[in-house]
């Protein structure tokens, strides 16, 4: 079972920009990954972004796309999400996956990070 160390979690205002990390215990390589948020008062977790284990396959929901970028290093066993032009309507717990198939959907993922708060408020 994978263990996940993640970071970059923050208060911030609107507009601006932050970098969540998260380190696995072992290897990715062969793992898709990707980054939910929760937000306050919602039971279902979101996916904001899923990275194929190669990198070449990236999948961003609606709400973010154009200003999230989700990467990954393989080296570094460590995927990434920068968050550009945040909005109070991204608050939430963001919680990285792994898992074998690269998509949104929670079921396709086995191995959760404990998650890290951001809040983006004025």
């Amino acid at each position: 079972q994978l263990q996940f160390t993640e970071s970059g979690g923050a208060s911030v205002q609107p507009g601006e920009s932050l970098t969540l990390s998260c380190a696995a215990s072992g290897s990715l390589n062969f793992f898709a990954s990707a980054w939910f948020r929760q937000a306050p008062g919602k039971e279902r977790r979101e996916g904001v972004a899923s990275i194929s284990s190669s990198g070449r396959s990236i999948d961003y929901a609606d709400s973010v796309k154009g200003r999230f970028t989700i990467s990954r290093d393989n080296g570094r066993n460590t995927m990434y999400l920068q968050m550009n032009n945040l909005r109070p309507e991204d608050t939430g717990v963001y919680t990285c996956a792994a898992g074998r198939l690269p998509s949104r959907d929670s079921t396709d993922y086995d191995h959760w990070g404990q998650g890290t708060q951001v809040t983006v408020s004025s």
